[in-house]
């Protein structure tokens, strides 16, 4: 009941406008967000690069409404990219994009729009040396992201894709992705999803999510797991005896059990921090106070110490 309330209030102009105004909020949003602009980014990603993780940037923003936000955010993307290469930062971190932010649903031309953009951003990418993960958002743009995700391999091969484990159509498209030069991010899921596409019970998601890691890690492709469940990051630990370190890796978000992050990174894997930022935090902030319930009660001491 508190994950649906909370992700209907993710939909809510009205409830993001009265959380965006309290002041109280936006120390407690530092925890999961890093900071408004550029760079607040690249501060964090040298932070959380020093002790060995790898990182993923997120430039947030989903509602776009027209061509030119579609190009801002293509812009943001490419300047963050300069920066990371500036930096020394790029051979370890890379960028995720979420095909709604660059025009995906636009009226006229969206899927068009979209993937022109997200060629530039892959195009800059591959000139500082790091790669692009597509994100994925609730099931009706699936089949749109993926279509755009094989176009854009055909240039860039090593575009990566985000697979949600509690859609019922997710372990065939990991059959269908687990090969050669394809990367594989798999995470439980964080939307509002009807019965009739996504299982609706934890325990039914946890053992899609492992359903579907066996066929990544039996693939030959680059499996992501993102996870900060233990019991599942140790389940994959397991499916990954035999393959080489460098063949897969941990993800969990910025904020989000940190130490667990650093343990598994100092054991000599490859561990990556998704870490979004920019000042259209409201929709992506909700979705991590809805996936875990230590989030919002994690909030509510922080609004009372405030207080």
């Amino acid at each position: 009941m508190l994950r649906s309330t909370l992700l209907a209030a993710s939909r809510s102009g009205a409830i993001r406008r009265l959380v965006e105004s309290t002041p109280l909020t936006k120390p407690v949003v530092k925890r999961f967000i890093a900071g408004d602009d550029v760079d607040g980014a690249v501060a964090t990603t040298g932070g959380v690069l020093a002790d060995g993780r790898l990182v993923t940037l997120d430039h947030l923003g989903e509602d776009t409404r027209d061509a030119a936000q579609a190009g801002a955010t293509v812009n943001a993307y490419l300047e963050l990219l300069g920066r990371l290469r500036d930096a020394g930062y790029a051979d370890r971190a890379e960028v995720s994009v979420k095909l709604s932010a660059v025009g995906q649903f636009l009226p006229l031309d969206g899927e068009k729009i979209a993937l022109e953009n997200a060629r530039k951003i892959c195009s800059a990418a591959e000139s500082v040396g790091t790669t692009v993960t597509l994100d994925m958002e609730d099931h009706t743009t699936t089949d749109s992201t993926l279509g755009i995700l094989r176009e854009l391999r055909v240039d860039f091969p090593w575009v990566g894709a985000v697979l949600q484990a509690y859609l019922k159509r997710t372990e065939q498209d990991c059959r269908d992705l687990a090969r050669a030069g394809s990367r594989v991010r798999l995470c439980k899921g964080a939307y509002q999803e009807p019965a009739s596409v996504a299982y609706q019970d934890k325990s039914e998601v946890d053992l899609s999510y492992v359903r579907c890691l066996k066929v990544l890690m039996k693939g030959e492709g680059y499996p992501m797991v993102a996870s900060h469940d233990p019991r599942l990051i140790a389940i994959a630990a397991d499916l990954a005896a035999g393959r080489a370190k460098d063949s897969y890796e941990f993800q969990m978000l910025y904020g989000i059990r940190p130490d667990e992050q650093k343990r598994i990174a100092a054991e000599g894997n490859r561990m990556r921090v998704y870490v979004p930022y920019g000042d259209e935090w409201y929709g992506y902030f909700m979705r991590r106070l809805a996936e875990r319930p230590a989030n919002v009660a994690f909030f509510l001491r922080s609004l009372v110490t405030k207080g």
